[in-house]
């Protein structure tokens, strides 16, 4: 793309006074960089993206409210991780990580335990063990 066709449509990284650097080619058709403020495929991507994470994030809450999760399983959607993330940032197997997501197994779990937890998802072990998806 050239430097000069470089789309410069609306987009969330302008309300947060940022911008991308993307690489196009000059009037001498060299590679350089040149910054974009976004551009409207992107922006529907992303928005579509950011719409089914704060789906998820939804679904995990009810099913922490109705007892099929434990609070763990609605933090781990909530700061946008998976198993394998969270596993390793709570230094644990995942099959531990993904056990300790049922509130029957939840409920039996050490304060240590939940410290990790709580550790990685930023709040305490408090607000992990008495969040209740209400």
């Amino acid at each position: 793309m050239k430097k000069q066709d470089l789309p410069q449509d609306e987009s969330n990284l302008k309300s947060a006074n940022m911008t991308e650097v993307l690489y196009v080619t000059d009037e001498n058709d060299n590679y350089t960089t040149a910054n974009s403020i976004g551009w409207d495929a992107k922006k529907a991507a992303l928005e579509e993206s950011m719409e089914l994470i704060h789906e998820r994030i939804e679904e995990a809450k009810q099913n922490v409210a109705n007892n099929i999760v434990s609070p763990i399983v609605y933090f781990m959607e909530l700061n946008k991780m998976d198993l394998q993330v969270l596993a390793a940032y709570v230094g644990m197997w995942q099959w531990r990580v993904k056990r300790h997501g049922k509130p029957k197994i939840f409920k039996t779990l050490s304060d240590s335990v939940l410290k990790k937890y709580a550790d990685t998802f930023g709040i305490t072990v408090d607000e992990l063990k008495n969040f209740n998806g209400k």
